[in-house]
């Protein structure tokens, strides 16, 4: 890690907060709103203050593993976004593909990588089971039953109850959100507790619109790798494992190349960890289709920035990469979006930026077309940067940087085979088995066992949840 990319436990809270609402086709401050309301109700219910402050973290990071279910409600809904949504305002079409069975795997899978990522944080361990349970779970088939299991922990019914308070009343008004809320009282969250909120439920939502105060507990200012935010983001998209990783790794030798000024140099490996939080707003199919996009799917596409701007918007103290990570889709001829900048409404920082992510992307495989190799990426982004779409300079020493280095080798492990390292790999990239087993000439019953073996030793049992620790231990 490097050293200047981190980022403060609290403030990674909440930018995984604000990737987890877009994923979901929430309003980017639903989690925030929600925290309020939730730790509201666990006060109202006599927790003290130790509770409710675990309780807001877990909403705060009710959605973060959203981002890991994208690719099955892709396939159940086809749009994810605005599919998920849909599911949770509960205005989805009576003739949806859903039912417990294609559900509950997902709903496991996004408690899994949840509760990952509150590890990973170092979070308090109430806050981590709090999140491993909250849609469910998997020791239990009978939904109903397993809600009132006395492992279920507190927070995850304050949770659920605030959740459905917020995301309903603004379609539903209040009263309607109430009566709604009642027909899943006795199911999703105990009738008692619903019989605490209803009296308060207009006040606490009204109180939302006052300004919030800061967080302050114990550690909230511990530093934690940025590197958690941008692996958890390309969750989303399995080919997308570690390429804000590589875009900041070659920035950062880009911009020491051009003789850019430390000053200048030490915002730009944040800004590229951070550039991609825009990209879960738009849904799977769109990133994934074989031909040219539509103007319906542009028009996603470049909110894209948009996004990662408002992230800093929100989040005060990633303001500064924020807005840099923002630029990496423009170009100096004003091609790109979504400011459509020009000239000198781009300075170094942006030029370098800009350029890295394009070479990057070029180098690595899309669903759509393979990688070019690095001669070819560099020849087309030579030729782009003297058709004044990219700066000659930063495309120069992007190149350069390329060049020099050798590709990043993954940290052996001695609990870890040589082909098991090589199994993750083709894996975390969102290859199948038979085609894992393919590229490297073994057989797919092989690869599975490997699999196996690799989820026993990460002690996972997802493979989002597999390459995000992964990851975190450097083996990718």
């Amino acid at each position: 890690m490097h050293s200047d990319e981190t980022i403060t436990v609290e403030d990674a809270v909440q930018v995984l907060a604000m990737v987890g609402d877009l994923s979901m086709g929430l309003p980017p401050d639903h989690s925030i709103r929600t925290a309020r309301l939730a730790a509201r109700l666990a006060e109202e219910n006599g927790d003290g203050a130790l509770a409710c402050t675990s309780t807001r973290m877990v909403a705060l990071l009710r959605w973060s593993g959203s981002t890991a279910t994208a690719v099955g409600f892709s396939h159940l809904l086809g749009d994810d976004v605005g599919g998920r949504l849909a599911m949770v305002t509960r205005t989805l079409p009576s003739d949806n593909n859903l039912n417990f069975s294609n559900v509950m795997p997902l709903a496991q899978m996004q408690c899994e990588v949840a509760g990952d990522i509150a590890a990973l944080l170092g979070l308090p361990a109430d806050v981590e089971e709090s999140l491993r349970h909250l849609f469910g779970t998997h020791h239990r088939g009978d939904m109903q039953d397993a809600l009132f299991s006395p492992g279920i922990p507190r927070a995850v019914f304050y949770v659920r109850l605030a959740g459905d308070l917020e995301v309903l009343a603004p379609s539903h008004g209040t009263t309607g959100a109430l009566k709604l809320i009642g027909e899943r009282a006795g199911v999703k969250y105990p009738a008692s507790l619903v019989q605490r909120l209803s009296p308060h439920a207009q006040a606490w939502l009204d109180a939302l619109e006052e300004p919030s105060c800061a967080a302050d507990y114990a550690g909230h200012d511990r530093r934690v790798p940025l590197t958690i935010v941008s692996d958890v983001i390309e969750l989303k998209l399995p080919w997308l494992t570690g390429y804000s990783r590589r875009v900041a790794a070659l920035v950062r030798r880009g911009a020491a190349l051009a003789g850019m000024l430390p000053l200048e140099e030490r915002p730009l490996g944040r800004a590229a960890l951070l550039h991609g939080i825009g990209r879960v707003a738009v849904p799977n199919l769109v990133w994934e289709r074989p031909g040219k996009l539509d103007t319906h799917d542009w028009e996603q596409v470049r909110k894209v920035p948009f996004w990662t701007a408002r992230a800093g918007n929100q989040v005060p103290a990633i303001q500064e990469e924020a807005t840099l990570g923002s630029f990496a889709y423009e170009r100096l001829d004003g091609s790109g979006y979504f400011r459509k900048a020009r000239g000198e409404a781009m300075g170094m920082q942006e030029r370098m930026l800009a350029a890295a992510a394009a070479f990057t992307a070029m180098c690595s495989p899309r669903p759509w077309r393979p990688a070019h190799g690095e001669a070819a990426a560099a020849t087309l982004m030579t030729a782009q940067a003297a058709a004044g779409r990219f700066d000659r300079r930063a495309t120069e020493a992007v190149i350069a940087a390329a060049r020099a280095t050798a590709p990043p080798v993954p940290r052996r492990s001695s609990q870890f085979t040589e082909r098991e390292i090589e199994v993750l790999r083709h894996i975390s990239q969102g290859e199948t088995s038979r085609e894992a087993a393919r590229a490297l000439r073994i057989s797919p019953a092989s690869v599975r066992m490997h699999v196996d073996n690799i989820f026993d030793k990460l002690d996972s049992t997802s493979r989002p949840a597999m390459t995000l620790k992964a990851l975190a231990r450097g083996l990718l």
